[in-house]
């Protein structure tokens, strides 16, 4: 599983550059079954990542451009006459496939973003009262821009919340970027990527082997206690208006899972939680608006909260 996990990590790494945690935490949200929104600046490599994603896992890749005027049909598909035969048929939608990037996700009205609720929690999508599977195995990774608002609608709070992980992009450091230049006199074309020669490293079939492991990685009792404890924290926190949901608290527990089971452990430490409290957490919290106004981010009180809790000793 570990070197499964370095191996994809390391082959995305040779095109994203400079984001390495950011590609392994994407790994981790896909082996826990769970969803990613990531929220970053135009221009820092985050449809790169999923392009580049999809290739090393051998898995299909659509991307929605989510703008005010796109209607959910356009997402999830919809039944067409078909006047020949007289009857209707469903046009599949590009939410039926295995890696689905929502650009901008924010830019589309809430009726629309909606329309990813059902896909995001049960995996299938209901149009006209039928049921239909999406491809196994399946994943959402959105993006949004945090600088501007002009024209974009917030994601309410039951749509923020089918979102295993919240990941910050930031630039990447002078050395980095120093190599990207480097990359690009070389000859290297993101809108070209198959020059780049991405080798394929798994297939779905083996994802979702990798994702069956995972739900056999051990937790003991006093893990559980901690992460009981730590969204507890969030409901009492004199900063917080509204604290983590119970779907907080298996996120968390799924997350810390599989980061045990990609360092390569059947078993989950208390270290395992503290790297994934934040990237879980910060989204399903809303501040006071005092905290807000001293400047206080949801990460700040989530790494205070870290603090008052007690860690867990001997966990094996």
């Amino acid at each position: 599983m570990r070197s499964t996990c370095a191996a994809i990590c390391n082959e995305v790494g040779r095109v994203v550059v400079g984001q390495p945690e950011l590609v392994r935490q994407v790994l981790v949200a896909l082996l826990a079954r769970g969803h990613v929104l990531i929220e970053g600046v135009p221009g820092v490599g985050k449809t790169l990542l999923v392009r580049c994603l999809a290739t090393v896992l051998g898995a299909e890749f659509k991307r929605i451009q989510f703008t005010p005027d796109l209607m959910p049909t356009d997402v999830t598909g919809g039944n067409v006459f078909d006047a020949r035969k007289g009857e209707f048929n469903f046009a599949r939608g590009p939410v039926f496939t295995q890696l689905l990037l929502a650009d901008e996700i924010n830019r589309a009205p809430a009726k629309t973003q909606s329309s990813l609720l059902e896909a995001m929690q049960e995996a299938s999508v209901t149009v006209d009262g039928t049921s239909r599977p999406l491809p196994a195995p399946f994943m959402v990774i959105a993006t949004q821009n945090p600088v501007e608002s002009q024209g974009t609608y917030p994601l309410p709070e039951a749509q923020l919340d089918r979102f295993l992980l919240q990941l910050l992009v930031t630039h990447p450091s002078k050395p980095m970027e120093k190599q990207i230049l480097r990359n690009f006199v070389a000859g290297f074309d993101a809108a070209r990527l198959e020059r780049a020669q991405l080798q394929r490293i798994v297939d779905p079939s083996l994802v979702l082997a990798m994702q069956d492991f995972v739900s056999h990685v051990l937790v003991d009792e006093q893990v559980l206690e901690y992460i009981a404890e730590l969204c507890a924290r969030t409901r009492a926190h004199p900063s917080i208006y509204l604290g983590s949901s119970p779907r907080g608290a298996l996120g968390l527990v799924s997350a810390a899972r599989t980061h045990a089971a990609v360092q390569g452990r059947d078993f989950v430490i208390p270290d395992d939680v503290q790297a994934y409290a934040a990237p879980v957490l910060r989204h399903r919290i809303i501040l006071q608006p005092d905290a807000e106004l001293q400047n206080q981010r949801a990460d700040d009180v989530i790494e205070a909260i870290l603090r008052e809790v007690p860690v867990p000793q001997g966990v094996r």
